[in-house]
């Protein structure tokens, strides 16, 4: 049956050249009740008045156009168009319709032009024989994604009439969005015949449900208006919202004219004109337009793309028969014996012998037109495509910018931009300042929260492990923590009211799975998902997520060896060894100065008893720099010198080792970090529902049978202090809340991952563009700071009562100090008093003998200041001698 039609259709525009005839016969199917109808009709009479006035094109040739009006219904068009059965055709213009086009034939090898049927869906390959004579809609639904992108909105709307045009061209409308970074949110179809006010009102109610209020109107033009009617009624037409018109509003602004109710209407309205270059052909023929059409419709540049349509026929039929061509038909044998109605004759339908050479002679015209240089590409689409970006102001369509394949967005002409080699700069791409819907000049948002009373759905995780971040107050619905205030901060500074409900995501007594908790954002069961999620690579890939709020790499802790402090702990910077030598060389050194200072120095002179113990003490003073002796030889000068820098290094050693052993807790196991736990067989301890295990199993190799998941911070710690778990691999603001609690462990290494805490919303969400900004300002002003130091900085352990000197540890040191003091003063009371018992041998013990020691100490007391004074005056007397 579709090939019967198909048949009769073709059958109607067959191309028939009689090769004794003079006049060239063209027929032209177009809906003459359409604007672009009308005015493609004048322009194409037009286009044949001038070729036969001009004798260089088709001599001796006659073309007659013959136009049937196709009333925009491809089956009145198969009725309507069988009177052309006998008519001689030499080329089809048309179809109005892409549905029209897909039932063309090419098994007859004629040749259909059409600069009305865009759908960029009619593929060479498939349609040999259509050409389509003006840019197609692949290039207009391109334009409009990049305006989407260069305005910054993420997520569009379409209403389109829903024939096999607008819905292909919507198709690629949502293709050229998605490869721009934007999506295609919703699809509002209405039917393509006897559109209704209750379809149009059922559609934008739908499309004010949605939270996009960026709208792209692609239709035709009288279903267009009557859609942006019924907008400014529903009050869509305000402050906030965006609507794009295809080219369909510019055909009406061109040809008819809008008036004072429509501009009211349309007030803000984006859309876009197929951008045509000023030449001389097109400004005559512009002055001759209104002499063609009497008045009755203005030119718009489809009616250009019809006059060169004409003309592009005109020079390869010129071509065909300069080249010797013929017009001849084959029987088709297909509908031979086929019985027509009413005197139609299927039978009379042949396939054009000369079809292909007039295809070739087509596809290669290079001609200036009206709408400037025509030729087409390898692909077969016009060269050069391009479109003016026009916003709807008062009753004036002020041209913002352009848009070319060649050069993008650009406030340039297309032409102008031809000859430059950076095309596509950003210095090129600013359009001019819009006037938007509610006249005003503040670009919307480009996305509104949808007005059908539903909150956004929060998840939230409660875990057992760490409820600082997220935990749910009991008996009440109320949820707080460390994310969830952080959340109330960055909402609070976003400058429009977000209404949101918390969803809880599990029950608490267990830790949840943080990737299935993401999931469900990205199955659009949570609208976000806020708390402790890590931002990892594997998340990133279904969802969105704000900056990180917080940094969470992943650390290793280990128990630690509280070692108690002993009381020879000071010998311990040295080993014995270290001792042995280190007073084997104080004596040693202080030999050898002795020797080389005794001839000469007076200070290492005396009585042997005397210069024994300037050796010790000269050398032992030099642990403190405290040595008063003088050497006055040189050699015994360099020997100090050299000693005294030994004494340097050993005294800064021993500091640094002492203060290590006494302050510095000691690890009870060998792992310092993560490659040495690694290395180890040991158990591996981490929270349950954390991305730590995939992670470790994944990117570090560990087998899965070292790990085991934790649920508790009670867990943690008992696990490590039994030795079950060697280590603990968790986050870091996990880790700081446990040691806050548990002060027996520690973190070694440094942090082995670069994550982060961050919401979750769908992709392309543009609440998370705002959430960043909101979580960027947190941190500029320090509140962020504030909610991290009051939620996780809370600490019960004192770390710096390890790093304080216990008693214990110098105890040794000074017992010495005990046994020195109690040793010298027997020896010095014990030597006293044998001295007194000479003096006093028969004295008996007592209270009066007690009271005769005690002045007998004192005498000799003020003898021995009177012997040290003489000495002195002596030692001063010998050196004035000797000088």
């Amino acid at each position: 049956m579709r090939g019967l039609v198909m048949s009769v259709f073709v059958l109607t525009f067959l191309v028939v050249l009689s090769k004794t005839t003079d006049t060239v016969n063209i027929a032209a199917t177009v809906s003459l009740d359409s604007i672009n109808g009308k005015v493609a009709t004048i322009a194409m009479k037009g286009a044949v008045d001038d070729i036969n006035s001009d004798p260089n094109i088709l001599p001796g040739k006659r073309p007659s156009l013959f136009v049937h009006d196709a009333k925009k219904s491809v089956y009145q068009s198969l009725i309507s168009a069988l009177k052309f059965l006998e008519d001689d055709i030499v080329a089809v213009i048309g179809p109005f319709s892409s549905m029209a086009a897909h039932v063309l034939a090419n098994k007859l090898h004629v040749p259909f032009l059409s600069c009305l049927a865009l759908d960029p869906s009619l593929s060479p390959l498939q349609y040999p024989y259509f050409i389509q004579t003006a840019p197609n809609d692949l290039y207009q639904m391109t334009a409009i994604a990049e305006m989407a992108r260069y305005f910054g909105y993420r997520e569009v709307i379409a209403i389109y009439s829903d024939s096999d045009q607008f819905r292909n061209s919507t198709y690629t409308l949502a293709d050229q969005l998605w490869d721009k970074r934007c999506k295609l949110s919703y699809k509002a179809p209405l039917p393509p015949d006897s559109l209704s006010p209750q379809d149009v009102h059922n559609a934008l109610v739908n499309v004010r449900s949605k939270e996009s209020p960026v709208v792209i109107v692609h239709t035709y033009p009288n279903a267009g208006l009557l859609i942006m009617e019924a907008a400014k009624r529903f009050g869509m037409m305000n402050k906030g919202y965006v609507w794009i018109a295809s080219t369909w509003l510019s055909n009406i602004v061109d040809s008819t004219g809008i008036s004072s109710k429509d501009a009211w209407v349309l007030q803000g309205v984006l859309t876009l004109r197929p951008h045509v270059p000023d030449s001389g052909k097109k400004q005559e023929f512009e002055k001759r337009w209104r002499s063609l059409s009497n008045g009755s419709i203005g030119l718009n540049p489809y009616g250009l793309y019809s006059y060169d349509t004409v003309w592009m026929i005109a020079r390869a039929l010129d071509k065909f028969f300069k080249e010797g061509g013929s017009i001849s038909f084959s029987n088709y044998s297909r509908v031979l014996g086929l019985k027509g109605t009413k005197g139609l004759s299927f039978s009379a339908l042949g396939i054009f012998d000369g079809g292909k050479q007039l295809l070739t002679n087509l596809l290669q015209t290079n001609m200036s037109g009206l709408t400037g240089p025509v030729s087409f590409t390898p692909d077969r689409s016009m060269i050069n495509p391009s479109f003016d970006i026009i916003n709807m102001v008062g009753n004036q369509a002020r041209v913002l910018g352009y848009w070319s394949n060649h050069s993008g967005l650009s406030g340039q002409s297309p032409e102008t931009l031809y000859a430059k080699l950076s095309n596509r700069s950003s210095s090129n791409r600013h359009l001019r300042s819009v006037v938007w819907p509610g006249n005003t000049t503040k670009k919307p948002r480009g996305w509104e929260f949808s007005n059908n009373g539903r909150q956004l759905r929060i998840g939230v995780p409660l875990i057992e492990c760490f409820r600082e971040t997220v935990t749910q107050v009991n008996g009440s619905r109320q949820i707080h923590g460390f994310s969830v205030d952080v959340f109330l901060a960055a909402l609070k500074l976003i400058p429009y009211p977000v209404p949101y409900e918390y969803v809880t995501f599990r029950d608490g007594h267990q830790n949840p799975n943080y990737t299935e908790f993401v999931n469900k954002v990205a199955n659009e069961e949570f609208d976000a998902a806020i708390g402790d999620i890590a931002i990892i690579t594997k998340r990133t890939r279904v969802v969105d997520f704000t900056l990180p709020y917080i940094k969470s790499g992943l650390v290793v802790v280990v128990p630690i060896n509280k070692r108690g402090s002993r009381a020879w702990d000071f010998l311990r910077p040295f080993t014995p060894l270290m001792w042995a030598v280190t007073t084997s060389f104080f004596i040693i050194t202080g030999g050898v100065l002795w020797i080389l200072e005794h001839e000469r120095n007076q200070e290492f002179g005396g009585p042997l008893k005397k210069q024994l113990f300037t050796i010790f003490w000269f050398t032992s003073s030099t642990l403190f720099f405290a040595q008063r002796e003088n050497t006055v030889s040189a050699l015994g000068r360099m020997v100090l010198l050299i000693w005294l820098y030994i004494v340097l290094t050993i005294t800064s050693s021993y500091t640094a080792n002492l203060t290590s052993i006494l302050t510095v807790q000691q690890l009870s196991s060998p792992i310092r970090g993560i490659d040495s736990l690694i290395s180890t067989n040991e158990r591996i301890g981490f929270q349950v529902g954390s991305f730590s295990e995939n992670y470790m199993i994944e990117e570090l190799n560990i087998p899965k049978s070292r790990l085991m998941a934790l649920g508790s911070l009670q867990e943690y710690a008992e696990k490590l202090e039994t030795g079950i778990v060697a280590a603990i691999v968790d986050e870091r603001p996990y880790i700081d809340l446990f040691l806050s609690t548990n002060c027996g462990f520690q973190v070694v290494g440094e942090e082995f991952t670069a994550n982060g805490w961050g919401f979750a919303f769908p992709r392309d969400s543009p609440l998370a563009v705002d959430m960043s900004t909101a979580i960027l300002t947190l941190s500029g002003n320090g509140e962020l700071e504030k909610i991290q130091d009051y939620w996780l900085e809370r600490k019960t352990c004192d770390p710096g009562e390890s790093e304080q000197i216990q008693l214990q540890g110098l105890g040794g040191l000074f017992l010495i100090l005990r046994v020195a003091c109690a040793l010298v003063l027997l020896i010095y009371f014990g030597k006293t008093f044998r001295e007194f018992r000479k003096h006093h041998s028969n004295l008996q013990i007592g209270s009066h003998s007690l009271r005769l020691f005690l002045s007998f100490v004192d005498e000799k007391k003020e003898v021995s200041k009177n012997r040290l004074k003489r000495e002195r005056e002596m030692s001063i007397s010998h050196v004035r001698r000797r000088s």
